[in-house]
C-alpha cells in the first residue's frame, strides 16, 4: 500500500512574531513551532513518520510566506527513496514567498537506495522583495555503509531532481545507476556519491556588489575546506548565487554549506547564524 501525503503550510506576521498554520493530510506534518532567535524567525521540523518513500507514495508540499514573515525549515534526518519494484516515488515542493519574507530551506540530505525510481522535485516562487537560502543534498546509496547506487540485476535505479526558480534558474537532471559514463567520469559524478548544490535567491536581480560579496565569501570558505578541489561557486543570474561540491560522504559536504550559510546570513541579511537544535541530536 502507497502512502499519500499533503502539507499545507503558512507564515504570516501577527504583530512582530511569524506564526504558521499547518494543515496536513497523512504522514507528513511540522512539529511545535521554535524560536530560539526571537518572534521574528520561525523554525519548523519537517517530519515524515513512516521514515521513507517507497514505490508508489507521494508526498506534496506547499507553502506560503506572507510579506515580512521569515521561516526556516528543515528536517530531523535523512529523506530516504528506497527500493522500488517499479512504481515511482515523488516528493514534491512548492514555495511561494511574497514581497519582504525570507525563506531558508535547509532539510537534510536525500538517500537515494540501490534500485530505488524517485522524483524529487522542488519550486521557489519569489515575490518582488522575497528572499531564500536553500540547500540540496543528494547521496546515491549508503555512501558511509560502502552500499552503492547500482542494480546489479536489472541497472534499474534512477534518481530524478528538479529545482526550479522560475526565469531565473532551473536544475533538471536524472542519474541512472546504469550511468558509469556520469557516475564516474572527471566531467560527471567524479566517481564520488554525494553532491550537494546550495542556492541564495532574491525576487529582485540583486547588484554586481553584492552577488560579488556572496561569492567571494564562499570561495573564502572552500579555499579553506578539504573539499576545495571538488567545490564552486558562481552566478548564473542576477537573482541567484550558487554553490556545488562532490564529496564521498555526507559530513564533509553539509559541513561546507553549513559554514558557508552560516556567512551568507551574515553578508546577505545581517543575521547571526542560529543553526536548528535538531541538527545536534
Amino acid at each position: 500500500m502507497s502512502w499519500h501525503g499533503h502539507l499545507n503550510l503558512d507564515y504570516r506576521l501577527d504583530g512582530e512574531r511569524t506564526i504558521a498554520h499547518d494543515r496536513h493530510d497523512g504522514p507528513l506534518r511540522v512539529l511545535q513551532r521554535l524560536y530560539p532567535e526571537g518572534d521574528r524567525v520561525c523554525h519548523h521540523v519537517l517530519v515524515h513518520p513512516p521514515g521513507g518513500l517507497v514505490g508508489g507514495d507521494v508526498l506534496d508540499i506547499a507553502m506560503q510566506l506572507q510579506a515580512g514573515s521569515h521561516a526556516l525549515i528543515t528536517t530531523p534526518g535523512a529523506t530516504r527513496f528506497y527500493k522500488s519494484m517499479g512504481a515511482e516515488a515523488v516528493q514534491s515542493l512548492v514555495a511561494k514567498v511574497a514581497d519582504g519574507a525570507r525563506l531558508e530551506w535547509l532539510p537534510l540530505e536525500t538517500l537515494a537506495y540501490r534500485s530505488c525510481m524517485a522524483t524529487n522535485r522542488m519550486r521557489f516562487e519569489l515575490a518582488p522583495g522575497a528572499e531564500m537560502m536553500g540547500w540540496d543534498v543528494l547521496a546515491l546509496g549508503l555512501p558511509a555503509a560502502g552500499e552503492a547506487f547500482d542494480d546489479a540485476a536489472h541497472q534499474q535505479g534512477r534518481f530524478t531532481q528538479e529545482i526550479e526558480l522560475p526565469g531565473v534558474w532551473l536544475e533538471r537532471g536524472t542519474v541512472r545507476a546504469s550511468d558509469a559514463r556520469l557516475l564516474d567520469s572527471p566531467l560527471g559524478w567524479a566517481g564520488q556519491r554525494v553532491m550537494a548544490t546550495m542556492w541564495l535567491a532574491t525576487g529582485t536581480p540583486m547588484s554586481r556588489e553584492r552577488r560579488e560579496a556572496l561569492l567571494e565569501s564562499a570561495r573564502a570558505i572552500q579555499l579553506a575546506h578539504p573539499l576545495s578541489a571538488r567545490a564552486g561557486s558562481t552566478s548564473p543570474h542576477d537573482a541567484v548565487v550558487i554553490l556545488r561540491v562532490l564529496a564521498d560522504r555526507v559530513e564533509p559536504a553539509m559541513n561546507l554549506l553549513t559554514q558557508v550559510w552560516a556567512q551568507w546570513r551574515q553578508t546577505a541579511w545581517n543575521m547571526a547564524p542560529c543553526a536548528p537544535r535538531v541538527w545536534r541530536t
